[in-house]
């Protein structure tokens, strides 16, 4: 019989990236929004602050994945090439390296032994690579690909909000805006932990209740500098 497992951990990358940029979106957008309307602004001003955010958010975040993620992989790479040149040193210093690591995860030395000297034939790098450092092509950083899944998804989160707030009344704004990111947030919860295998509550819980903070605070900010002017 034939068994299948799905796992999900090659969506880390950029599903990690991808909530990231949703949920930002989402609050920031709809806290500048409830902030603004807090002050007494009008509803042009405020659709202007909710705009400006939407381009300014995802830059910033496309601009701070792309770093923060190319940090890494500068790192990655430079272990690498550390890696390549101890192993063009010293071979078997490095094998009895991987004999010693597979004695710790569990194997008798005879078989760790025999492992190591198979896999270092077929790849040596990426054998240390992967069992040494922890890098592998499914988990490696992907600078690109994290900023563009912050930046598109960030957008998407932030227009959320702010179309709801082009469609409703100025009287009933704030608690539109509010109410509906709150809804938001819970389904992008959902739909993250669904993606990644996760369970839903508490990830609708967590984006709920950081969501709510936020928005509370601007909104209350708002309301006393609008009270001071």
């Amino acid at each position: 019989m034939r068994h299948s497992e799905r796992h999900r951990t090659h969506r880390t990358g950029w599903l990690r990236a991808a909530v990231l940029g949703a949920n930002d979106g989402i609050v920031s957008t709809a806290s500048l929004v409830l902030g603004v309307a807090a002050a007494g602004a009008s509803t042009g001003a405020i659709l202007v602050a909710g705009v400006a955010g939407l381009v300014s958010g995802a830059m910033s975040m496309a601009a701070g994945e792309y770093v923060s993620v190319s940090s890494q992989a500068d790192t990655e790479r430079a272990d690498l090439a550390r890696e390549s040149r101890e192993l063009d040193a010293n071979i078997d210093q490095e094998h009895e390296e991987l004999v010693s690591i597979y004695v710790q995860r569990g194997l008798d030395r005879p078989l760790a032994a025999s492992v190591a000297t198979q896999l270092m034939a077929h790849d040596a790098l990426g054998a240390h690579a992967r069992d040494e450092l922890g890098i592998s092509d499914t988990l490696a950083a992907k600078p690109v690909q994290a900023a563009l899944a912050s930046a598109g998804t960030f957008a998407a989160g932030a227009a959320l909000p702010l179309s709801v707030a082009v469609v409703i009344s100025s009287a009933a704004l704030m608690w539109g805006v509010a109410g509906s990111s709150l809804l938001f947030l819970a389904l992008l919860g959902f739909v993250a932990a669904r993606a990644g295998g996760a369970p839903v509550l508490p990830s609708v819980l967590r984006v709920s209740f950081w969501g709510a903070l936020a928005m509370a605070l601007t909104a209350a900010v708002g309301t006393l500098f609008g009270a001071a002017a």
